[in-house]
Parts: C-alpha cells; sequence; structure tokens
C-alpha cells in the first residue's frame, strides 16, 4: 500500500491565508504572533503536517527541543517521505547531541533528495562528533570547492583540519574564510585559539578595521575582541589585552545571564545528600562495566594532557568530551533536579543507566581497547551519578592553580557551555564549588577520586605518570611519556599543545594581569594562596 504523501498538505498551506500569515511571521522571527495562528489552525486539523512541521519549527527556535523532536516525529509518522521534516529531525537530534541518530536521518534525506550542501555541511559537522574524521574532510573539500565563497564552509573545514593535527591546512582555510568575509570574527579566534599561531601587524590592522566596520554584530565583536586580546598578549602589551578580555568578556556575559548561585545551591545539595551512609545503603548498585575512565575538573586545567598521556597508552583508547552524562542525569529530572531523581532510583535503574552510557558511547569508540576516556570536564558536577550507576568507573581529576586556571579560561571564547567563565566573580566562586564538591568526596569516599596536580606533572612527568597508572591498575610504558609524538585527533583548545613535549609555558601566566584580577582573587578566597591544598 503506498505511504501518504507530504506534498498534499504543502500544496494546500501555500493555498492557506493563515499557514502563508504563519510562515511570514517564522520568517520575520516574530514568533508571538506565528505560535497562536499555527495552535488554532492544529485544533481545526490536527494532522496538517505542514503546519506541524511548522510548529516544530517555532519549538526548537525557543529551545523546546524535545517539543520540536515529538512533532517532528509525529509528521514522519503521518507522512514518512516528508524530507523537510526529516531534516529538521536531523538538526533537532544534533542540537540534543545524539549524533548518530542525527547521521541516520541526514543519509535517509540525503538518499531521498539528492544533492542538499546544507545537509551534507550538517552531515559533515555530525561526522566530526563522532571520530569520522576523514569523511567530515572529504565533504568539506567537496563542499568549498563547489562554494568557495562561502566563508563559514571554510571555517568549518579549518576546524576539522585541526582537530586531525593539519595545522597548515587549518590555517589556510581559515585565512581563506576571511578572505572572503574579513569581519567574521570567530576565524581570527580560531587562528588565536590555535594557540600557536602568531599575527602580524597586518592582522592586527585587519581586526581594528572590522571592530569599526558598521553593522557589526556582538558575536563578531567578542570574537575579534578575544583575538585582539591574544595579539596584544604576544607583544607583551597586558594592559591593552586585558582591556580586550574584559570587552569579549562583558559582551558574551551579557548574552547568557548566568546565576553563580544555582551552581553554590546544586553543590549545597549533593553535599547534604551524598553522605557515607548514602553510599553504604547502595553498595553493589551499578552497572559493573569497568571501562571508562572520567578526567574531571574546571576547563584550562590540563584534562587534555592527561587524555593525550593516558590515550598513548595500548590499553587505553581516547574518545572526546563525551555529552552523555549530563544528557542522561538531566533527562532523569531537570536542572538541580537530576539529584533528586539519582536519589530514587532502584538497583535497576542504576544498572540500566550505566549499560545505557557503555552503549551510547560505543560509537566514540574505535579500536577494541579495554579502557575508554571521557574528558567533559564538567562532569564534577556529576560525579555522585557516575558513582550510582557505573561504580567500577576510574575517575580522574585534573586540578591547575586556581588564578592560571580561571585566567585561562577567562581568556578562552567556549563555543558553547562554561557560561561562568565569562565573568571573574562568576569564574572564582564556580571554582570554588568544584573544589568543594571533590573535597567532600575526598572526604566520604576516600580514594574514589584521584587528583593530578597539573604543575607537579609538568614538574616530574614520570613519577606522576606511573602514580596515574597505578591508580588506573595499568603497567607504565614508555609511550605515556612520548605522548606528543600521537597523532590521535583532539578536539579541545590544547589540541595544539598537547601535540608538543611537556613544557612549563603555562605556569604562571596570570602575573602579569595581576592587577586586574582582585575580582578573581576576592572570589576565590584563600584557595589561591593555600594551592594546592583544598581547606577552604
Amino acid at each position: 500500500m503506498n505511504q501518504p504523501s507530504a506534498r498534499p498538505a504543502i500544496e494546500a498551506a501555500l493555498r492557506n491565508p493563515n499557514l502563508m500569515a504563519a510562515a511570514v511571521a517564522l520568517t520575520e522571527n516574530r514568533l508571538e504572533d506565528a505560535e497562536p495562528i499555527l495552535r488554532g489552525h492544529l485544533r481545526a486539523a490536527p494532522t496538517d503536517v505542514a503546519a506541524i512541521r511548522m510548529m516544530a519549527e517555532l519549538a526548537a527556535r525557543v529551545g523546546r527541543l524535545k517539543d520540536s523532536e515529538a512533532l517532528l516525529r509525529r509528521a514522519l509518522e503521518l507522512t514518512p517521505d516528508f524530507g523537510a521534516a526529516r531534516a529538521n529531525l536531523a538538526t533537532v537530534l544534533y542540537k540534543q547531541n545524539r549524533f548518530p541518530e542525527a547521521l541516520e536521518n541526514l543519509n535517509a534525506v540525503l538518499a531521498q533528495g539528492g544533492d542538499n550542501p546544507v545537509q551534507q555541511n550538517l552531515k559533515a559537522a555530525a561526522l566530526g562528533r563522532i571520530g569520522g574524521y576523514a569523511e567530515a574532510i572529504a565533504l568539506y573539500q567537496e563542499l568549498t570547492a563547489r562554494f568557495p565563497d562561502h566563508a563559514k564552509l571554510w571555517m568549518s573545514y579549518g576546524h576539522m583540519l585541526k582537530t586531525v593535527g593539519n595545522q597548515d591546512e587549518s590555517v589556510a582555510a581559515y585565512r581563506r574564510a576571511l578572505a572572503v568575509e574579513p569581519t567574521l570574527g570567530e576565524v581570527y579566534w580560531s587562528l588565536a585559539n590555535l594557540k600557536t599561531v602568531s599575527f602580524s601587524d597586518d592582522d592586527v590592522a585587519a581586526m581594528d578595521a572590522a571592530l569599526a566596520s558598521d553593522g557589526l554584530g556582538a558575536e563578531d565583536a567578542y570574537h575579534l575582541h578575544f583575538a585582539l586580546g591574544k595579539a596584544m598578549e604576544e607583544r607583551a602589551d597586558h594592559d591593552a589585552a586585558f582591556a580586550h578580555y574584559a570587552k569579549a568578556n562583558a559582551l558574551r556575559s551579557a548574552e547568557l545571564h548566568y546565576d553563580p548561585q544555582a551552581v553554590r545551591m546544586q553543590v549545597d545539595k549533593i553535599i547534604a545528600i551524598c553522605t557515607p551512609e548514602f553510599w553504604r545503603a547502595r553498595a553493589g548498585q551499578g552497572h559493573d562495566a569497568p571501562d571508562p575512565i572520567f578526567i574531571i575538573g574546571m576547563p584550562r586545567a590540563g584534562s587534555t594532557l592527561i587524555e593525550q598521556i593516558l590515550a598513548s597508552h595500548s590499553m587505553v583508547e581516547g574518545t572526546m568530551e563525551l555529552p552523555d552524562i549530563p544528557a542522561m542525569a538531566l533527562r532523569e529530572g531537570r536542572a538541580s533536579d537530576w539529584i533528586d531523581a539519582t536519589v530514587a532510583l532502584s538497583a535497576d535503574d542504576a544498572d540500566r543507566l550505566g549499560a545505557e552510557f557503555i552503549e551510547r558511547t560505543r560509537i566514540q569508540r574505535k579500536t577494541a581497547k579495554p579502557f575508554f576516556i571521557d574528558k567533559l570536564p564538567n562532569n564534577w558536577n556529576y560525579v555522585a551519578f557516575i558513582r550510582l550507576i557505573l561504580p567500577n568507573a576510574k575517575i580522574i581529576d585534573a586540578r591547575r592553580h586556581p588564578l592560571d586556571c580561571c585566567f585561562s579560561n577567562y581568556r578562552q571564547h567556549f563555543a558553547k557551555g562554561q557560561a561562568f567563565s565569562y565573568d571573574l566573580a562568576h569564574m572564582g566562586q564556580y571554582y570554588v564549588d568544584y573544589v568543594r564538591l571533590m573535597a567532600h568526596f575526598d572526604t566520604g569516599t576516600s580514594g574514589y577520586v584521584y587528583r593530578v596536580i597539573h604543575e607537579e606533572l609538568l614538574e616530574n612527568p614520570e613519577r606522576e605518570i606511573r602514580g596515574l597508572l597505578d591508580f588506573l591498575g595499568l603497567p607504565f610504558e614508555d609511550n605515556c611519556l612520548n605522548f606528543h609524538q600521537n597523532t590521535r585527533a583532539v578536539r579541545t583548545a590544547s589540541s595544539e599543545q598537547v601535540r608538543r613535549p611537556i613544557n612549563r609555558d603555562g605556569v604562571d601566566q596570570w602575573k602579569p594581569y595581576a592587577a586586574h584580577l582582585e575580582p578573581l582573587k576576592r572570589a576565590l578566597g584563600p584557595l589561591w594562596e593555600i594551592y594546592p591544598a583544598t581547606t577552604i
């Protein structure tokens, strides 16, 4: 039997004045006008797949991704050939970090609809998120050849080349993007973020000119300020560098509306609930897989270096910063409610969730090595969830001097997340809360979390690597000392730094900026003076 087609509904929508009015409102981002029109229409015609897709688009734009997904799945249930709805579903899945599912739908759309560069671009991005770098690079090569004047394609191509260590080609791709669109600030920041590229005086003049151009948006402006901060730092003009960093962070912070009290209250709640008695009552629960090694802590604390060292071991595979633990915890609850949901988990629930994590992350594993790394730093907030569902997993806390670590974050623009990092006081409070929670686990579950002090690793790498491998139950291998020779792909801001031998270039980088860091010092309290001690 032939399945229903979406074409009649699409053609009818083009003749329906209400739906056309809703479409115009969506195009002009007048969501408050589009929503009542669509709701009214769907009450009268609940199976109109064109209207369902429009409502899904509206839901996605306001961040209701689950609602958008449900609507799109309903449209595809009614008309499986609705390629536009399937393409929208792929985008919504990608935004939820569900990359294999996004790829499955993209492949179906491309098989059905043929040549679509927008969907090929998304496919390349999704491939990059599951380690399909060669296929992603091949796609970008095709797309940039076809669309040589598309600056953001060149930029995305540059990102992928950087990830696999092709730095010269990456720089060339970024420079090509700037030749097309000189005000695209993210490209200048991408060059700065390579850490090993120095800006010429011509680059500085070009960035200044871009900042002065009419109609420059906030996103381009803060990327340019971050990049100019690095350029001024290279010239040892630290006051000018800090001025640019401050402008960049103020612009980014204004977009995010970060509330530092939310993290503080969440940590308070975890500390109050996760007592020794709590863990004794749950002994033996969870999935028994020993595979995962979690590297947690603050961003810019040396976690990529630790990952590179461990991924050079014959028994350990490095993956990337995996989104699965926060996604699973927050799915069980919402915001801080995940803690209550975790407390309520039965033994069967804990085992099921642990098994789910192992299955979800299987796509990231490209070898048969028995252990793999998830180095999402923010998982420090989910240590209780990890311990409950994966009691045999190993957890490594990457710890770096608070002023170096926090100021390194302040100089860094993150593609997403890390909203705490764009204000010195917010960042200091976040660091304090992180240390408080780790100290709680030190006290209540001694030996569960292994701490690597970044400066001690730099000072005596062999001693510290041997201690780390002992904690993991792994034999020492010389390759761990020669980690910089490992050619694996690295996605983080430290990608080029970990391809060099151990060095102390990042130590005490805060000191030339000391006069500007009083808000950070006040928020940190005594932590920056007593480090690496953790008593607060």
